[in-house]
């Protein structure tokens, strides 16, 4: 496994071996003793898989709150995104800024988003499929977001986005001036 950090350097870029034959090819995508090498101590509990049957889908940006936040290990089994994540702890010296990282069945690379992060994908080409395993339960009264089109955060989604199939949740999140203080950086 191959881990490399991205611009904010909490949120990393996971790359795990791969072998292959002529039958095809074998990967090991999660190992917790990996993991814990690498100084990643995250204790999964869920995984999730969505389908996005038309390329432009936007699905975000979302996170959940504490006492139930989520950090997210993404990867694409069918197709390709743009997976996108944006600092929203209060105090870091990357609040507000955001990074993206093309994610495909081709590059097999994986995305690494901890909790105080929001966190979506446009999918970049039709009937792409996205396999994450998330380190807390999914609890709607602990949902939230943030508008994917905040001028303030300036993320530079791919042409063709497909606004027509947000859903209503994910057309009227707050901007991240509008956003309560729910995460703040620790310094330790």
């Amino acid at each position: 496994m191959q881990i490399t950090p991205t611009e904010i350097p909490d949120v990393k870029i996971i790359l795990p071996r791969r072998n292959g034959d002529q039958r095809g090819f074998f990967s090991e995508v999660y190992n917790r003793r990996d993991w814990i090498a690498a100084g990643l101590d995250v204790d999964f509990v869920q995984d999730n898989h969505s389908l996005s049957r038309q390329k432009g889908t936007l699905r975000g940006l979302h996170f959940q709150i504490p006492p139930h936040p989520q950090g997210k290990l993404v990867r694409v089994a069918r197709g390709a995104i743009l997976d996108v994540a944006v600092d929203i702890r209060k105090g870091s010296h990357t609040y507000g800024r955001w990074v993206s990282v093309e994610l495909s069945v081709e590059n097999w690379r994986q995305l690494w988003v901890p909790a105080g992060f929001a966190h979506g994908f446009c999918t970049l080409e039709p009937d792409t499929e996205v396999l994450y395993k998330v380190s807390g339960f999914y609890d709607p009264d602990h949902e939230r977001g943030l508008a994917w089109d905040d001028p303030q955060i300036g993320i530079a989604w791919p042409s063709g986005v497909r606004t027509d199939l947000l859903t209503g949740k994910d057309r009227q999140w707050p901007t991240l001036r509008e956003l309560p203080d729910y995460f703040t950086f620790n310094l330790t």
